[in-house]
């Protein structure tokens, strides 16, 4: 279930981050500690799960157990981090994929 989830999450974080990439850039990124470390102080998120994307780029999914508060972090090759995406209701869940009916 963790690879459904972070196939979606990387695939929503990509789309996001075409879409939104001149803007992200002048009011969304900072240096990855920075913005890690408010995303920690101000909203109790911590690193839920992680992935490549393109040209070399981490993409990170953050969010807190207590607040339900997720943060959809990608960070490039030089540190510099831009949210993506964040939002309420966040859940972790262990789905398992469907099993494939067989011909008989």
């Amino acid at each position: 279930m963790k690879d459904a989830f972070l196939v979606m999450t990387l695939s929503m974080g990509l789309l996001a981050v075409a879409a939104t990439h001149a803007h992200a850039q002048q009011d969304r990124c900072a240096t990855r500690e920075g913005v890690v470390s408010r995303l920690s102080e101000k909203y109790g998120e911590t690193r839920q799960s992680i992935g490549l994307g393109t040209n070399n780029t981490m993409v990170e999914v953050f969010a807190s157990g207590d607040t339900g508060s997720w943060t959809i972090l990608v960070t490039d090759a030089r540190g510099i981090s831009c949210l993506v995406a964040s939002g309420q209701a966040f859940e972790t869940l262990a789905e398992a994929a469907p099993i494939p009916e067989k011909d008989a």
